[in-house]
C-alpha cells in the first residue's frame, strides 16, 4: 500500500486538519510516497521505539507522540539520534496527537469508554473549537473501587489506579480526557459528572476534585494513551498490512 494513501486515510478519519495543536500531526519523516507493507504502532517515538521498529523492519511506525513539537530550529542532538535511525533504516513516522484523543471511535477517551462500557456518549474537553476527549454513562454505576479495579485490570495492572474518590457512593456520569488532561476538571465540575479518568494528576487537582465532589482516576499518561494507536492497528489490519504493536510502559 503507498503511504501517501495510508497518510491521506488516516487524515481524514482523525481530521487532523481540524485541530489546533502542539504537534504536527501528519507524516513527520518520510517521503511522500513509499510502497509499505510493515507496519510498527507505538505511543511514543522515542529511539527505544525506532530501534525495536527497524528491528522488526517495518516500513512506517506510527506513534501518538512524534518528534515535531511547534516545529523543529535544528536536528541535533537527541533529536538528530531518533530521525537518523528512521531515514537509515528508509522507516517513515507518522504522529497523531490530539485527533487521536479526541476522535469518537479510534480516539483514547473512546477506547477507555469502551473499556468501561459507557452509553450516552458525547464529547467532552473543549480545546480551540474541538474536543480531545469524551463522556458517557455506566447505566449500573461503579463504586469508586468498581472503577478503579476495571481501569486497572485493562491498561496498567502492575501500577494501578490512584484514585482522589470524592464523588458520590455511585458514579455513572464519567468523562474522560487521556495523559495530560487535568486541566479539564473545571468541565467536568460544569458538566456535573461523578467521575473524571485521565491519565496524570497535579498538585491543584486534589483540592479543585474536591471541591468538586468529583472522584478522580489516574490511570497512567502511557497506559491510557496506548488504545488509540491500538485502535489505527485495527484499521491498517484491514488493509492486509502486517503490523505489530511495540510496548514501552513509562509507569508514569
Amino acid at each position: 500500500m503507498d503511504l501517501s494513501d495510508i497518510t491521506a486515510e488516516y487524515g481524514q478519519r482523525l481530521r487532523v486538519d481540524d485541530y489546533e495543536d502542539a504537534a504536527t500531526n501528519g507524516l513527520q519523516v518520510g517521503p511522500e510516497d513509499a510502497d509499505v507493507e510493515r507496519v510498527a504502532f507505538a505511543v511514543d517515538a522515542a529511539v527505544a521505539t525506532i530501534e525495536d521498529a527497524v528491528e522488526w523492519g517495518a516500513d512506517l511506525l506510527v506513534v501518538h507522540h512524534g518528534l515535531v513539537w511547534g516545529g523543529l530550529d535544528s536536528v541535533t542532538g537527541r533529536e538528530y539520534e531518533r530521525v537518523r535511525r528512521l531515514v537509515d533504516a528508509d522507516c517513515a513516522l507518522y504522529a497523531a496527537h490530539l485527533p487521536l484523543d479526541g476522535h469518537p471511535e479510534l480516539g483514547n477517551g473512546a477506547g477507555v469508554a469502551d473499556l468501561l462500557g459507557l452509553e450516552n456518549r458525547a464529547p467532552f474537553g473543549a480545546h480551540a473549537g474541538e474536543h480531545v476527549g469524551t463522556r458517557g454513562t455506566a447505566t449500573s454505576g461503579f463504586t469508586a473501587e468498581e472503577l478503579r479495579e476495571a481501569l486497572a485490570a485493562e491498561l496498567d495492572p502492575e501500577n494501578g489506579v490512584q484514585v482522589l474518590d470524592f464523588g458520590p457512593e455511585t458514579l455513572e456520569d464519567v468523562a474522560i480526557v487521556t495523559g495530560s488532561g487535568a486541566d479539564w476538571i473545571r468541565e467536568a465540575e460544569a458538566d456535573g459528572v461523578d467521575a473524571f479518568v485521565t491519565g496524570e494528576g497535579k498538585q491543584k487537582l486534589y483540592h479543585e476534585a474536591r471541591e468538586a465532589g468529583i472522584s478522580v482516576f489516574l490511570a497512567g499518561h502511557y497506559a491510557t494513551e496506548t488504545l488509540g494507536v491500538r485502535a489505527l492497528r485495527d484499521v491498517a489490519d484491514d488493509w492486509d498490512l502486517e503490523t505489530t504493536f511495540l510496548d514501552h510502559p513509562t509507569g508514569l
